[in-house]
């Protein structure tokens, strides 16, 4: 057995056997999934109602304004309004609405206040100015005689149909879709390289600041022992992600069979009149949805995702490792950090806001070919429709960019790994690589 086969399974089997990677391979789905319970149940909590005065010495608006569940109006048009303003300084209503009596709709637009002690909502105060003038307008169209019926009949309401070359229906909210699924394929890409990138940083650190490096170095060469690390590491992380997928689908099986079950209980007809109302409701689109998701390239996004996470995080812990070996402690590494995790916020940023709108573009090409973002970038793009020989030569750009700076980090590493005692600095990196 060669020495980098024993360095992995040493890394392999101490990763594996740690007490918090065990704990948080079963904790963090259950952690997930709390989260998302959690913001679920905040998302329906109702917000606490607040009432809003209403002063309208027109008494034309006040009638406009509509209570809801959030916000409640109240018609004080009759009040004093100094007294007013003393009860919003009281808290005893959430805001004022003060409409002027002015006969001159132009300046009277230009008068009416809103007062509070805290800053509205940019939406709700666009709520206002929305209500107040539609009645505007509503009153000087009556007055250039047009009828308000007439207007109202006479706009259009468009809707375009969306259409493949091949003749096909297209849908709507598609592109979302796709981006969607690229999105959150490139987000685990993310998080995996700088939670096991982190990983093999903390491990290279421990084994610098116990002095066992100094043991180790002198029976094999940095170069192994870095590779021993990563690839040791990511064969965890793979471990760790195979756990998940399998909770994961177990999981979705069991609620399947569950609810399988209980919709099986339910008569024919009430099931009958269910699809009914959501084929009238929802949409009859709803199968061509699903229909278009299966044309998906799931196996090319599959893969994809594995090789552009093995590729993506063997680029990235070898900068971690060579950052570990180079610094005494954790706190010293924030400063060769921040380079390396730019790149990662970069590639999702492009991937939301270039991609969703142009993923063929050029500069959704440029950066799914770029090694530092390819990873992030080009599975965002993936179910849009790739060419093959794109993806692959993306991919034999990050393997080949990983191949050159893993040894150049292996430079920092054989250097660094049994520096003691001070602080490095850009500078001192740049001698390193010359060493």
């Amino acid at each position: 057995m060669s020495k980098l086969t024993l360095i992995i399974k040493r890394e392999f089997i101490a990763k594996v056997r740690n007490k918090s990677f065990i704990v948080m391979t079963f904790l963090s789905p259950l952690l997930f999934v709390g989260i998302a319970v959690f913001v679920g149940y905040l998302s329906q909590m109702k917000a606490d109602l607040k009432t809003i005065a209403i002063h309208d010495e027109t008494g034309r608006f006040v009638n406009e304004f509509k209570s809801d569940e959030e916000y409640k109006y109240v018609n004080l048009s009759k009040v004093d309004l100094k007294i007013l303003k003393d009860s919003i300084v009281g808290e005893s209503y959430e805001g004022l609405l003060v409409i002027p009596n002015d006969t001159n709709n132009v300046s009277l637009q230009k008068k009416i206040q809103y007062i509070s002690n805290d800053s509205p909502g940019v939406m709700f105060v666009e709520d206002l100015e929305d209500i107040i003038a539609k009645k505007i307008t509503s009153e000087n169209f009556q007055k250039v005689g047009l009828d308000t019926l007439k207007i109202n009949k006479a706009k259009a309401d468009v809707s375009i149909n969306l259409s493949k070359a091949s003749g096909e229906t297209a849908l709507k909210g598609l592109n979302e879709i796709k981006i969607g699924i690229g999105g959150v394929f490139g987000y685990l890409i993310m998080m995996f390289i700088i939670i096991y990138g982190n990983m093999v940083m903390r491990s290279v650190i421990e084994e610098k600041t116990s002095r066992i490096i100094e043991v180790i170095i002198s029976s094999v060469k940095p170069f192994q022992l870095m590779m021993g690390k990563i690839i040791g590491t990511s064969l965890a992380g793979i471990l760790q992600f195979l756990i998940w997928a399998i909770l994961g689908m177990s999981a979705m099986f069991i609620m399947s069979s569950v609810f399988g079950v209980q919709m099986g209980a339910t008569s024919g007809a009430q099931t009958q009149q269910a699809i009914q109302m959501a084929q009238k409701g929802m949409g009859s689109e709803i199968p061509m949805y699903i229909k278009e998701l299966w044309n998906l390239p799931i196996a090319t996004i599959l893969i994809s995702f594995i090789i552009y996470f093995i590729g993506g995080y063997f680029l990235y812990s070898s900068f971690y490792a060579s950052i570990g070996a180079a610094v005494d402690n954790e706190t010293d590494s924030q400063q060769f950090l921040l380079p390396i995790i730019m790149p990662l916020i970069l590639g999702v940023y492009i991937g939301f806001f270039t991609v969703m709108n142009d993923p063929h573009g050029t500069i959704a090409t440029v950066f799914s070919m770029i090694p530092l973002t390819s990873p992030i970038v080009m599975m965002m793009r993936i179910p849009f429709g790739v060419p093959w020989w794109q993806i692959a030569l993306s991919m034999t750009i990050l393997f080949g960019t990983f191949l050159g700076v893993v040894w150049f980090a292996s430079k920092i590493y054989r250097v660094g790994i049994l520096m003691y005692g001070k602080k490095p600095t850009w500078k001192e990196l740049y001698k390193w690589l010359k060493y």
